[in-house]
């Protein structure tokens, strides 16, 4: 049995992952995710970190949560995953498409932990990536946006084809948001055992970010999950 543990922010990218590390035969022991000290959010995304605690409920995997700052995320980030790293646990599952820097992290941080990093999606044209994660039954919705590349009317919308037809025509955004360009959470998907039913939030611009402050959401039933 191939146990991992998925590097995991709520969004898409980490999610499809996850879902391809499973297609590929591997064990989702944990996620790994990580909110920052000040805010209990997850940076960039701007989730609360209740949130993503509900998320991984409706999953049905284990969470390892951690408070992190900026000047000691590396080794924050380590010790969260090297906690339960004695658990036979072979490598991390990150969500990373075409950023070196990305890929080098990964790669060292694993490496400093003695596990493989693994990248399913990495080196996949985006669009095809983002395509295939609508096509596979998922559900996800716009969190954050860069205010001067995507406004508000932006936040809050469904990952659908709809939204694959307009990101791939702005020729200064990848289609993935892989710079960052806009964030995603996932709702449901053939990974969920429950779906999360968004209640109330409210659309804030902060720091030249626009965010979907999500204040109320509860688990419902949904269809059967594949895995």
């Amino acid at each position: 049995m191939k146990k991992v543990i998925v590097s995991w922010s709520g969004g898409k990218d980490s999610c499809f992952a996850c879902y391809k590390a499973m297609q590929a035969g591997y064990t989702i022991s944990y996620l790994a995710n990580t909110v920052s000290k000040e805010y209990k959010r997850v940076r960039f995304h701007g989730l609360k970190d209740t949130l993503i605690q509900k998320q991984a409920q409706a999953l049905g995997i284990p969470l390892l949560q951690k408070e992190t700052s900026a000047e000691n995320y590396e080794k924050e980030f380590k010790d969260n995953i090297e906690q339960v790293i004695s658990e036979d646990i072979c490598g991390v599952v990150f969500g990373d498409i075409h950023l070196q820097h990305c890929l080098a992290w990964a790669n060292k941080v694993c490496n400093d932990m003695g596990v493989a990093a693994l990248e399913p999606l990495w080196g996949k044209e985006p669009q095809k990536i983002l395509s295939d994660f609508i096509e596979s039954g998922f559900e996800a919705i716009v969190v954050s946006t860069q205010a001067n590349l995507l406004g508000k009317e932006w936040i809050g919308r469904k990952l659908d084809k709809s939204f694959l037809t307009d990101i791939k025509n702005l020729k200064a955004v990848d289609v993935c948001g892989e710079n960052g360009e806009y964030h995603t959470l996932v709702i449901d998907g053939p990974l969920f055992k429950k779906r999360i039913e968004i209640k109330k939030s409210d659309k804030v611009l902060r720091g030249g970010y626009w965010f979907l402050d999500i204040t109320e959401y509860r688990l419902i039933a949904n269809k059967s999950s594949t895995f």
